[in-house]
């Protein structure tokens, strides 16, 4: 496992051609990660990422703001990207935008509340509180199944903050 504690000491992965920082290993992010260079890199945890474009088998995150995000899983509290191609997403809120036809497609989806652009798909199971798409025609679905709406405690319908 690489373990990094700043961003200098990323420098010797990054590889300048590309503007992408590439890991062949397990990598931790002790610091808020924050870079308009892309990842690339096998698993991920951290607790904030900020970057271009994130290719991961796995990212265990609190928070992710990338254009584009393609991964195995990931597992994070909020996730704010342009463009989603998972395995599985497990995640406490989604905001994902593109301007094309592909939003969210991932094998599993289960969060809290998701809000995109155009298309959010699952192929097996589907889960979640709350699901909109921001254009007019926005579709949704699972294909192997049926959305399985979770229930709002009294706390989320009121839009009051939960206790951390």
């Amino acid at each position: 496992m690489l373990v990094f504690k700043n961003l200098e000491e990323m420098e010797p992965y990054l590889d300048k051609k590309t503007d992408t920082y590439r890991f062949e290993d397990v990598v931790q992010f002790c610091f808020d990660l924050r870079s308009d260079s892309n990842i690339s890199a096998w698993d991920i945890n951290a607790w904030n990422i900020d970057a271009g474009d994130i290719n991961a088998w796995n990212i265990d995150a609190a928070d992710i703001d990338a254009t584009d995000i393609d991964v195995g899983d990931i597992n994070a509290w909020n996730i704010d990207a342009a463009n989603i191609n998972a395995g599985d997403i497990n995640a406490g809120d989604i905001n994902a935008a593109n301007i094309n036809a592909g939003d969210i497609k991932a094998g599993d989806i289960n969060a809290n509340n998701i809000n995109y652009y155009a298309v959010c798909i699952a192929y097996q199971t589907f889960s979640c509180m709350s699901v909109r798409g921001r254009r007019k025609n926005a579709i949704h679905a699972c294909l192997d199944g049926e959305i399985e709406y979770k229930e709002m405690s009294v706390r989320e319908e009121k839009g009051e903050a939960a206790d951390v």
